[in-house]
């Protein structure tokens, strides 16, 4: 046998094994530990955004979705998160303002900061309002080694499900009812609700054995695919506890900084994207959604009593001024909400109205 040959072999083998080891060591994968089941709706939209990261970075960089329970609880994801169990988390970010009351302002600013932002103009505020240079600053603030990226502003979220109608603030305190954690569930608390916490895969278990009479998750499509339609049949769209609600993507810092530029700048990017295009999914499925809630179901929508509205605002406004009494970031973050408001919300409600009332007008014809 030629010698020469035998060593060209054996070298053209080891440059092959070099190219493939470093091939596998350029690939990085970010396992996102979710706080919803794979079949949730957001789940479907956080997919989409990793087929975007992939894509803009030839496949270097992907997205692992696991589902609830997978590696940790829903509730210890961000600990998993910044002690690098995971590398990535997604759930809601009002969900960890009992580690900074300030998380409650960029996930749910509770009844629209008081203020008047819905999920428009809050990514206004988020992307050219100040927004994102303090959303950067929120994960210091809490003493997490975390990078977060805002991926589904939602909103306005529907009030919730009920088993009979309710006329007045007098027949919603009488319901045991699933509120969401933070803020937003404070604020049903101090108007006499009794708000009950929980994750959303637990929601139609603790319906169905009477544990809670009533709920909110988010919108049509979201409570559907849970199911709260087989025990509640009264549905209130018009809320205002999540006006805007956003789920975000936290990757750990470690992780992060080990990054390229180019998959850095590509989950970015991808998020970027994924702000729009979790709205306008959102508006679709949603609207078919509802109709095959009221068409197949016997879903009957209902129509918010007026003192609703008028008893959660207050609620709402003084626990924001009570936190921002208590808390210096907080109060930055809520004072930026407030002055981008006084500049866009007179522009944006104004316009918004004509929409409204044309859009009421045509839904009108349809029932």
């Amino acid at each position: 046998m030629n010698l020469s040959k035998i060593l060209t072999g054996v070298a053209a083998t080891a440059v092959g094994l070099t190219l493939m080891a470093s091939s596998a060591l350029a690939e990085k994968t970010i396992r996102i530990q979710s706080v919803l089941p794979t079949t949730a709706d957001e789940v479907v939209m956080l997919k989409a955004f990793g087929d975007d990261v992939a894509a803009l970075t030839n496949g270097s960089l992907k997205i692992e979705v696991l589902p609830a329970g997978a590696v940790v609880g829903p509730r210890d994801i961000m600990d998993a998160v910044d002690a690098g169990l995971v590398e990535g988390g997604f759930a809601w970010t009002h969900y960890w303002g009992g580690k900074h009351v300030a998380a409650n302002l960029f996930g749910a600013p509770v009844a629209g900061a008081g203020v008047g932002l819905d999920n428009i103009a809050f990514l206004s505020w988020f992307q050219f309002g100040g927004g994102k240079e303090l959303y950067d600053r929120l994960w210091d603030e809490m003493g997490v080694n975390v990078k977060g990226f805002m991926l589904q502003p939602v909103g306005p979220e529907a009030l919730g499900w009920f088993p009979k109608p309710i006329a007045s603030m007098d027949d919603f305190r009488k319901m045991r009812f699933r509120a969401p954690p933070g803020m937003v569930g404070a604020a049903y608390a101090d108007v006499g609700v009794p708000a009950v916490a929980m994750g959303g895969g637990d929601i139609l278990p603790a319906l169905e054995k009477g544990t809670i009479d009533a709920a909110e998750w988010c919108c049509p499509k979201p409570d559907s695919v849970f199911g709260f339609q087989k025990v509640l049949k009264h549905y209130y769209l018009q809320g205002l506890h999540q006006v805007v609600v956003n789920a975000d993507l936290y990757v750990n810092g470690d992780f992060y900084d080990g990054l390229s530029d180019t998959e850095k700048k590509a989950l970015e990017v991808a998020a970027n994207a994924s702000l729009s295009k979790s709205m306008s999914y959102r508006i679709f499925e949603n609207g078919k959604a509802l109709k095959d809630l009221t068409d197949n179901h016997g879903v009957i929508l209902e129509d918010t009593p007026a003192d609703y509205f008028t008893e959660y605002m207050a609620a709402a406004k003084n626990a924001l001024q009570a936190a921002a009494d208590e808390n210096e970031f907080f109060a930055e973050v809520w004072q930026s909400q407030k002055d981008f408001a006084d500049i866009a919300v007179p522009f944006w409600a104004g316009a918004q109205a004509s929409n409204a009332n044309l859009g009421k007008a045509h839904a009108d014809t349809l029932k």
